[in-house]
């Protein structure tokens, strides 16, 4: 373990001594931003709709283990399991909205 974190230590030092060899000059600057915009918005946003669906798995797995454990409740667990999901997908609306905003 010890040896890895000196490797990761090791990239990043010689990472960040090379970012003036790699400055461009002002005329390509805008190109590089644009696209660069556009990568961090599509990981950004599959970044969260990823967890977002992770969470939502969860949402739906536990839901039915409760259904299962009391099916008394079943109905309400139900309506609570839809509620918590709309409020993950409104998240991630969110975010597409912001990526569209930015971009």
């Amino acid at each position: 373990m010890n040896k890895i974190k000196q490797i990761a230590y090791a990239v990043l030092t010689i990472a960040l001594v090379a970012l003036p060899a790699m400055a461009q000059g002002a005329a390509d600057n805008e190109s590089t931003v644009s696209s660069y915009k556009a990568i961090a918005a599509g990981l950004g946003f599959g970044l969260a709709a990823g967890l977002a669906a992770i969470g939502q798995g969860l949402v739906g797995s536990r839901a039915a283990e409760g259904a299962a454990r009391n099916p008394g409740a079943a109905s309400t667990v139900q309506t609570i399991m839809i509620i918590a999901l709309a409020l993950i997908e409104s998240l991630v609306l969110f975010a597409l909205l912001i990526v569209f905003v930015k971009l």
